[in-house]
């Protein structure tokens, strides 16, 4: 599944279009590597991205299938780093 649709479909952002933007804008990064909106993710692979003023780092466990409810959601990653961005 792309990235950006995943990070959609597991409300981590409220639209696939700002999923899309912070790729092209390089705040998602796959594994160390700075990704492109239509990279495949896999299980296991490990998430970062700056966005709404946050770093989180994120596991993905397993890929959904269709739609995921908002509170079933966490079952397919485990956050492994959430930290407040202070910009000076």
């Amino acid at each position: 599944m792309r990235i950006d649709l995943l990070m959609n479909k597991l409300c981590l952002v409220k639209t696939r279009s700002i999923a899309k933007k912070a790729c092209d804008n390089n705040a998602v990064r796959v594994n160390g590597k700075t990704a492109k909106a239509s990279l495949e993710i896999k299980p296991n692979d490990i998430i970062e991205y700056d966005l709404f003023g946050y770093n989180t780092e994120l596991k993905i466990i397993k890929i959904p299938i269709g739609n995921v409810a908002k509170k079933d959601a966490p079952e397919y990653y485990e956050i492994s780093r959430r930290e407040l961005v202070i910009k000076d």
